[in-house]
């Protein structure tokens, strides 16, 4: 079992709601780890058609991300407690919290935590 993390900026939750619905089985078997709104969407996509008796999702909700959700990612990933991270973030819209965007990006490199940014790379 690993620990993956899950970040998409506003613009790109669709995209990473689609891989999550299209890659919900593998999922399931991990432990997740989100921050704010994302979060709450994979919660919503992967207990789509779940059952009674169904395995139980174990999905960790950080902050959202301008309010500190990617530096307490950041700093899971320092201490070795995140084995992979799904960031699909987006390139052409400015976020107001850029420095925390770069700073997650930086450290998932640093201590190298496999990274994907874009659909292509998740798959």
């Amino acid at each position: 079992m690993k620990t993956i993390a899950l970040v998409a900026h506003d613009n790109r939750k669709k995209d990473l709601m689609e891989w999550v619905e299209y890659n919900k089985e593998t999922l399931k078997k991990h432990k997740l780890v989100c921050t704010g709104t994302t979060g709450r969407m994979v919660e919503e996509t992967l207990s789509k058609g779940s059952k009674k008796g169904d395995q139980k999702l174990d999905i960790k909700l950080l902050k959202s991300g301008p309010l500190g959700g990617d530096q307490q990612l950041g700093a899971l990933i320092a201490e070795g407690e995140i084995d992979m991270l799904f960031f699909l973030w987006d390139p052409m819209q400015p976020q107001p919290h850029d420095v925390d965007v770069k700073a997650l990006l930086r450290i998932s490199s640093l201590y190298n935590v496999p990274t994907a940014t874009n659909r292509s790379t998740a798959d």
